[in-house]
């Protein structure tokens, strides 16, 4: 099931009318309220959400969902006629899995939903994983650090996640942009060394994720 919140009748409506042909079931929302209501009965599998809403804008909603403990893993593309590289940085950093300007076509929206669900489901799946005293089980979402549950971030999660499962081998800021932030997000390089500085704060152990001069970053003593 994908929600779909966009105010627009004309592009909600084209919207699900494209993910139906693609047999991909859809629920569309004018407004936050319902979407809401709705959110109680049902968690999603992903969610498209409009930036300029009305009663509630959708950063702020964004915002409310990473907080949220039964949707902090919700899959979410950002959906807005702000196109610039700030806003896209904004978008991310706030929560969001991929970021797609208006006006956009349905064949890369559809491209966008799939990729990100297959991102999602290896993101969520493996068997629990060791660093020393750092532990991670992809199944709960959790990590803990002897013992000790650490709160990270889903992009900081994630961005863990990846270097854990590289098991030693250096990852490029531009690979780690790709799997973390979407196929062709083009925003800096600085993104991914702002989220390794975050990171690198909770888990109280630089040692443990190594930065290679030039290259980008890497993690070893997986079990």
């Amino acid at each position: 099931m994908i929600y779909l919140l966009e105010d627009d009748d004309n592009i909600r409506k084209l919207i699900e009318y494209a993910l139906s042909s693609q047999n991909m079931k859809t629920v569309g929302f004018a407004r936050p309220s319902e979407f809401w209501e709705t959110l109680e009965n049902e968690i999603p599998s992903l969610l498209l959400l409009d930036i300029m809403l009305p009663e509630e804008d959708g950063l702020s909603i964004l915002k409310k969902l990473r907080s949220l403990e039964r949707t902090k893993n919700l899959p979410i593309i950002m959906l807005t006629a702000k196109g610039t590289e700030y806003d896209k940085v904004i978008g991310l950093d706030t929560g969001a899995d991929d970021y797609l300007a208006k006006p956009f076509g349905m064949t890369e929206l559809i491209a966008r939903i799939k990729a990100l669900l297959r991102r999602s489901s290896y993101s969520n799946s493996g068997t629990e994983l060791t660093v020393g005293d750092l532990k991670i089980v992809p199944e709960k979402h959790t990590v803990t650090l002897r013992g000790e549950e650490i709160s990270l971030s889903y992009k900081e999660y994630e961005l863990l996640l990846a270097l854990v499962k590289a098991d030693g081998k250096v990852l490029t800021r531009d690979v780690l942009l790709n799997l973390i932030w979407g196929y062709d997000f083009d925003g800096e390089t600085r993104t991914v060394d702002v989220h390794i500085r975050h990171l690198r704060a909770k888990l109280g152990d630089e040692s443990i994720i190594e930065t290679v001069k030039g290259v980008g970053y890497k993690i070893g003593g997986v079990k």
